[in-house]
């Protein structure tokens, strides 16, 4: 997937305000409009117009993808950064035109309907969303976090500049990937007396060293020595939890699944941890290991392709 630079695609400076972004679209898109254009690649042109002034017209898409600076050029490969989109605040609104794969996997889920509250009256606020991210930890204990979001405004120059709002957020013990925390009259403020929108926090796991979440359940890979495997024994392992002693069966082989009953993401029905054999050969990074090696290789009589028989 290749970056697209939008403010290259409308042909103004990154700082211009949105007056001369709305300008600059409109003189280019009577330009390119198929119906009038007699460039070859009006159509093209026109449609990619559009994508970018999707997101520069609008101040929450600007200042989000106004993170990635000039770090990245047009053309240039590109893969979001993992949880780029943490800490920023955006309404309920949502996009229907169909736009191309990079402005997809920026805003596309998350700027989407799935956040939008129930059907509100004209003078009720909007609602708002943001994604936070948390330890795995705070979904076994539950926790209070403070978090901070940013969310943009217009100034009276016309300039997209973000005001940043902290807030306490209670983390429920069980709470899941993906699931929303509402925040009741946290978002836009409604027009005459009506009541305000929410806010909805689509919650998270941060990366962990070696934990991984699916659902409730939880997946861990332990690096077991080749002795362990062969022989069997007990080791320590983690646990969200805390460690237990889990009985290594002899004869185990690397990707050999292990469930730990009841041991994932706290719940009525709790999920459960599943081990995951990972076996790990000692390195032959001095002479004895690796005489070692080769004595191995006389003696075993092993043959680790026999299966494939060539």
């Amino acid at each position: 997937m290749q970056f697209k630079d939008y403010y290259e695609i409308i042909g103004v400076q990154r700082d211009a305000n949105q007056q001369e972004i709305k300008r600059a679209y409109k003189k280019l898109a009577r330009k390119y409009h198929p119906d009038v254009s007699k460039e070859t690649d009006a159509e093209l042109k026109f449609k990619e117009l559009g994508e970018a002034y999707e997101v520069l017209k609008d101040p929450e898409k600007r200042i989000a993808y106004d993170q990635f600076g000039a770090n990245y050029k047009s053309g240039q490969d590109f893969n979001p950064p993992p949880n780029w989109d943490e800490g920023f605040e955006f309404n309920g609104a949502s996009h229907s035109a169909s736009f191309s794969d990079f402005f997809e996997s920026l805003f596309g889920q998350q700027f989407n309907s799935a956040y939008e509250g129930a059907n509100r009256q004209q003078a009720h606020g909007e609602d708002h969303h943001a994604k936070i991210f948390i330890d795995i930890d705070d979904a076994f204990n539950g926790a209070t976090r403070s978090i901070s979001l940013q969310a943009p405004t217009v100034n009276s120059q016309g300039q997209v500049v973000t005001s940043t709002r902290t807030l306490n957020v209670n983390i429920p013990k069980g709470v899941k990937q993906g699931q929303l925390i509402r925040l009741a009259g946290q978002g836009t403020a409604g027009l005459s007396n009506g009541k305000p929108g929410d806010l909805y926090l689509e919650v998270n796991f941060k990366t962990h060293d070696f934990y991984r979440v699916e659902g409730k359940d939880i997946y861990l890979d332990l690096p077991v020595a080749p002795w362990e495997a062969v022989l069997g024994t007990t080791v320590k392992t983690p646990t969200p939890d805390g460690k237990v002693n889990l009985k290594i069966p002899a004869g185990a082989v690397s990707g050999h699944k292990m469930r730990l009953k009841g041991r994932g993401i706290p719940a009525k029905i709790p999920g459960d941890l599943y081990v995951i054999i990972n076996l790990v050969l000692p390195p032959a990074d001095n002479q004895k290991a690796e005489d070692f090696y080769r004595k191995m290789e006389k003696e075993l009589n092993f043959e680790p392709r026999a299966a494939l028989k060539v």
